[in-house]
């Protein structure tokens, strides 16, 4: 089948390698325009280590973004961990359409921050859809659908990483086989089921430490590694990365510092305590018990 891969980063990079093993046809590679750094994007690297071609635009309505998936005469284009929009005159071009991973089981999750959200309300099931691209955010017919279990302390980071990024990659690959074999799954979302959530940002990371521990634990899970939950001391930011959380009565009040560790710092909760192994202030992130030395933080204090 000849492919045009939409995509980047790691997630697009695994893509293309699966998809050139299974014997696919790649007409060409689009990613992002290089930073300001020059580092290439690894979707990139890949692409032209197999003399694949790669396009490159700083915005995919471009009228000759359109021009050139019509010279290019493909199959298919999928999708794969996508930021640029790419639009209904450049996805309805190849002659099947156009494929696009989403790490949730749509409809829940729509949106760019799906796993961070999963985490923050506490999921313990989530996973990823292929669906058909339309013009709406994640609302397309549904190709197919895996799940994965959330372990009481994966973050968005561990989740992605070790379980929806490989089981993305070889759905991908699954879901190209069902269209080369014909008559692929085109199942019609239920709205009715339907939510979208803004991207993960500060304004929705700020620590509430009088909430229960469980939400507290939750929300730094779900913020980590990006935007990274936070809270102050002396009037500054401080990001709260790698953290455990213990469950169980305590007396000391919620956000009280209860312990300052060789390598991290103890903080009491509504309903337990939270062992902190990275926090962020000014500068770099460090060990908990460092940053509680930058900070001048001691036994007894009160974070937020």
């Amino acid at each position: 089948m000849r492919i045009i891969l939409i995509g980047q980063a790691a997630f697009a990079e695994k893509t293309l390698e699966k998809l050139f093993a299974q014997g696919e046809e790649i007409a060409a590679v689009y990613c992002p325009l290089d930073p300001p750094s020059g580092k290439c994007d690894p979707v990139k690297q890949k692409a032209l280590a197999l003399a694949i071609p790669v396009r490159q635009h700083k915005s995919l309505k471009a009228p000759e973004v359109r021009d050139e998936f019509v010279a290019l005469n493909a199959d298919l284009a999928v999708l794969a961990f996508v930021t640029q929009i790419v639009p209904p005159q450049v996805f309805s071009v190849p002659k099947l359409g156009s494929i696009c991973f989403h790490p949730s089981i749509l409809p829940k999750y729509r949106g760019a921050s799906a796993i961070n959200w999963a985490l923050i309300k506490g999921e313990s099931i989530t996973g990823l859809t292929i669906f058909w691209v339309d013009q709406g955010i994640d609302t397309g017919p549904i190709l197919l659908q895996k799940t994965v279990t959330v372990e009481p302390d994966d973050t968005t980071g561990s989740l992605y990483f070790n379980k929806i990024l490989p089981t993305g990659v070889d759905a991908i690959g699954e879901a190209v086989e069902l269209i080369k074999a014909g008559n692929p799954p085109r199942v019609v979302q239920d709205e009715s089921k339907a939510n979208y959530d803004p991207i993960c940002k500060d304004e929705h990371a700020k620590i509430d430490w009088s909430n229960p521990a469980q939400e507290v634990y939750n929300l730094i899970r779900g913020c980590d590694p990006q935007p990274g939950a936070h809270t102050t001391y002396n009037g500054k930011m401080a990001r709260i990365f790698d953290a455990r959380l213990q469950t169980g009565n305590n007396s000391a009040p919620a956000g009280h510092v209860t312990a300052i560790g060789a390598e991290d710092i103890t903080v009491a909760l509504n309903g337990g305590t939270l062992t902190v192994k990275k926090a962020r202030g000014d500068g770099a992130k460090v060990s908990g018990a460092e940053f509680a030395k930058q900070a001048g933080l001691n036994v007894g204090d009160r974070l937020g």
